[in-house]
């Protein structure tokens, strides 16, 4: 006897107790994952260092300062006393900004102003250069008074006249410090050589566009003389082929009406000659009639005469 029997009969019984229909599983969800837990505020000492972008304000706050210190940065081989400086003053005006914030928003300023004096320069994009970059008017003044120093300081030269020497700005000595107050001096003298270029630059694109807008002025008005010149000779030509018809048609006038004439007095002979050949006819048939009646006369003369005998 198979041992299983009655399992495989009570599954091969479609209403045995066990093959009833099962209440339906209810799954529980998966737990959600625990909010994330805030994360703990930045040191004070990273604050400074993810402060916003520079506002206008800021900015031009920063480059009235930078233009006070202009002198002292061009005359002094040590500025980072000087950065420190402007972002003391900048503190003391309610910015909190960093010298090598200073430093680096100076550079910034100084590429787009060499970026957009190409574009300021040309009178025809020049509104457009000067509202892409709203700060280049401070900066050329900034760039134009360091130019008018170094003019002065050339002549005072020249003359044999040796200027005061600056004191330095402060700051530490020696090794990387060194290197990078060296660094910036040469920036600074290339943006001093920079600014010097841009000006001769500006002035030569100035009498470049000068030169070009005559010489299209030229040209335009070379063109309008020659347009009044060709319309002055189409005019003439009109004229003489107007005079030139107006002879051919009074030409043609002319032996139209001497053909007018010559034909009424054709017409004039053929009307007098079938009027002479009309009273010719005429007077031949009247002559015709009158000799029949007097033949007539003359026969019914005869037949008379012989009646009466």
């Amino acid at each position: 006897m198979d041992p299983f029997h009655h399992l495989n009969s009570s599954f091969s019984d479609p209403y045995h107790p066990l093959l009833a229909a099962s209440p339906p599983h209810h799954f529980a969800p998966d737990p959600l994952p625990p909010p994330p837990q805030p994360l703990p505020a930045d040191p004070p000492s990273l604050e400074r260092e993810r402060l916003p972008q520079w506002s206008h304000d800021e900015t031009a706050a920063f480059l009235a300062i930078r233009s006070d210190l202009d002198h002292s940065f061009v005359s002094t081989k040590r500025n980072k006393a000087l950065w420190e400086a402007a972002s003391a003053r900048l503190l003391s005006l309610g910015f909190a900004r960093t010298p090598d914030q200073c430093k680096s928003k100076w550079k910034n300023l100084v590429t787009r102003f060499k970026g957009t004096e190409a574009v300021v320069a040309d009178p025809q994009t020049a509104a457009r250069g000067s509202s892409s970059f709203p700060f280049h008017e401070e900066l050329r003044r900034i760039f134009d008074a360091r130019v008018e120093r170094t003019r002065a300081l050339d002549r005072k030269k020249a003359k044999g006249k040796d200027p005061d020497d600056q004191d330095d700005g402060g700051g530490g000595g020696g090794g990387e410090g060194d290197e990078e107050e060296a660094e910036q001096l040469e920036e600074d003298d290339d943006d001093r050589a920079s600014g010097e270029t841009m000006r001769s630059g500006s002035k030569k694109r100035r009498k470049k566009a000068a030169a070009r807008r005559s010489g299209l002025e030229g040209e335009v008005e070379a063109m309008l003389r020659e347009f009044m010149r060709r319309q002055l000779e189409m005019e003439e030509r009109w004229m003489e082929a107007a005079e030139a018809r107006e002879v051919e048609r009074r030409a043609r006038e002319e032996e139209w009406r001497t053909a007018m004439v010559a034909l009424g007095e054709e017409r004039l002979a053929l009307v007098r000659r079938w009027r002479d050949r009309e009273d010719a006819w005429q007077a031949r048939a009247e002559e015709r009639e009158e000799r029949r009646h007097q033949l007539v006369a003359a026969v019914l003369a005869k037949l008379g005469a012989g009646d009466a005998s």
